[in-house]
C-alpha cells in the first residue's frame, strides 16, 4: 500500500503508492461534503481538504460549479498528484478556484497556512504510522488540533465516520471536541459537522 521517496539522507517520506478512484459505495464522503455544500448555499468560501483522490472530486466541483468556493487539497499520493498537474494542464481555469499540495499532511506548518472558512479531515488515522515518527511528524491529535486552530470564527470541520480508521479517529475527535471551541451539528449524511464558536 504504502511507497517510500526519499527526502533527505535521514529520512523518507511516507507515500501512499494507490490512487484513490471515486467510489460513493465504498466511501461517499467527499459526494457528501459538495452535497453539503450545495445544499447550504456555501459560496465564497476557503476549503482546506484532506485527500484529493485521484477523482479530485471536490476540488473540481468547486472549481466548476459557480458558488466561488476555493479549495487547497493535500495528498501524499504521488500519481494524485500528478493526475492534478494533467488536469490543470489542459484545464487551467480549475487551477483558479484549487490547487493540491504534494507531502505529508502531519508535517503541516501552521505558519504557511491562512485561516480557513471549512476543513475537512475525512482521513484522520488512516495514514499515520511509526514511518512518520523519523521526520518528526504531527501525531493525529496534533494535527486535529492544528487544523481546528485554521478554522474562522463560525467556520466548519468536518470528519468522516465512515473511515476504516474511525475506531482510532473517535476518541482523538471526542477528546477535541470537549474543550467546547466548537459545537456539533447534526451530522449530515455520512459526516459528522462541527461548528466553531461564534
Amino acid at each position: 500500500m504504502t511507497d517510500e521517496g526519499v527526502i533527505g539522507r535521514e529520512a523518507v517520506l511516507h507515500t501512499i503508492r494507490r490512487p484513490w478512484k471515486l467510489s460513493v459505495e465504498d466511501c461517499p464522503c467527499d459526494v457528501d461534503f459538495t452535497t453539503w455544500l450545495a445544499g447550504n448555499g456555501v459560496t465564497g468560501r476557503s476549503i482546506f481538504h484532506f485527500g484529493s483522490g485521484e477523482h479530485h472530486h471536490v476540488g473540481l466541483y468547486c472549481a466548476r460549479d459557480g458558488a466561488g468556493n476555493s479549495v487547497l487539497a493535500v495528498t501524499a499520493t504521488p500519481r494524485e498528484h500528478d493526475a492534478y498537474v494533467r488536469i490543470v494542464t489542459k484545464q487551467p481555469e480549475v487551477s483558479k478556484r484549487y490547487a493540491v499540495q504534494f507531502g505529508d499532511i502531519y508535517t503541516t506548518n501552521a505558519a504557511l497556512l491562512p485561516v480557513f472558512d471549512i476543513v475537512t479531515l475525512f482521513h484522520l488515522c488512516e495514514f499515520r504510522d511509526e514511518r512518520n515518527d523519523a521526520y518528526g511528524a504531527l501525531t493525529d491529535a496534533e494535527l486535529l488540533e492544528l487544523m481546528a486552530g485554521r478554522v474562522a470564527a463560525s467556520g466548519h470541520l468536518l470528519v468522516y465516520p465512515g473511515s476504516y480508521a474511525w475506531a482510532r479517529a473517535e476518541p482523538i475527535v471526542e477528546a477535541w471536541a470537549s474543550s467546547g471551541v466548537f459545537e456539533r451539528l447534526d451530522d449530515f449524511r455520512s459526516l459528522r459537522v462541527y461548528r466553531r464558536a461564534g
